[in-house]
């Protein structure tokens, strides 16, 4: 198990809870917490008493997305756009393929705000579930920048072009209530029974079908690219590999036998 300086890992009950630890800066992402939610992802994948995964932040803030004063520390002296291209590919934009790869779910407990590529991250995870205390931002054009770490692309796909543009460009925050009815949250609770609602969906999911669960993340993920008739052949092979294990047999008995059905924890498809 790795030793972690700026988030906190827990797991319960099959649940991994990463939690962004840097609460006085509203969880502000540097290079170190984005290695560092890597490590904690890695750990995840590799134990099979791990059947997902709880991204949230310490205190008042989900996010509030790249730590700008460490970015300036980190790269005096070196050419700014070299130093920035670096930075988002092998630290923010590895954070977020982890997340997208990891064969298991990831759910987002967004406790506050959720603010650029704190914003991404949060778009990165499968699901998302909010309070009322939950908000959106895609701060970039406030500081003469574009959306990155993922959210031209995780943003458009779940809320649309126009949509996308819309918060790309004026960098307005979006509330509980918008991102519920957008697309941006898929469940909202009261602010008291976020953490305890985030555990408890993400211990539901893993207590599903492993390999099927990782298969329908994967299929999902990658069907805009296939398009319809190569996602239709996916969909066979990956029907014909879940038909022949353990789990569909229990599941069907479970259906006859009007009972719950109760999965193997066999580990899910790298």
């Amino acid at each position: 198990m790795a030793e972690y300086n700026l988030i906190l890992v827990e797991t319960r009950d099959r649940v991994t809870t990463i939690t962004l630890n840097r609460p006085d800066s509203f969880n502000a992402l540097t290079g170190e917490m984005s290695d560092e939610i890597c490590l904690a992802l890695a750990d995840a994948r590799s134990d099979d008493h791990v059947g997902a995964v709880v991204i949230t932040g310490a205190g008042r803030a989900f996010c509030s997305g790249q730590d700008l004063r460490s970015m300036e520390e980190e790269g005096a002296g070196s050419d700014i756009g070299d130093f920035v291209r670096n930075h988002l590919r092998l630290h923010f934009n590895r954070m977020v393929l982890d997340i997208r790869r990891l064969p298991k779910p990831v759910v987002g407990a967004i406790n506050g705000v959720a603010a650029g590529a704190g914003m991404s991250l949060a778009l990165a995870c499968d699901l998302r579930i909010g309070s009322e205390k939950s908000s959106f931002m895609q701060a970039f054009a406030r500081v003469g920048l574009v959306p990155d770490a993922g959210s031209t692309y995780l943003m458009t796909a779940l809320i649309g072009t126009s949509r996308a543009l819309d918060l790309a460009w004026t960098a307005r925050r979006v509330g509980a209530e918008e991102a519920l009815t957008m697309g941006l949250l898929n469940r909202r609770v009261a602010e008291a029974e976020l953490a305890a609602a985030a555990q408890e969906l993400a211990a539901s999911l893993a207590r599903g079908p492993a390999l099927a669960t990782a298969m329908a993340k994967e299929a999902i993920l990658g069907a805009a690219e296939r398009g319809l008739s190569a996602a239709l052949d996916h969909e066979a092979d990956l029907q014909a590999q879940c038909i022949a294990t353990d789990d569909f047999r229990e599941g069907v008995a479970a259906f006859l036998e009007k009972r719950e059905p109760r999965f193997g924890q066999a580990p899910a498809r790298s």
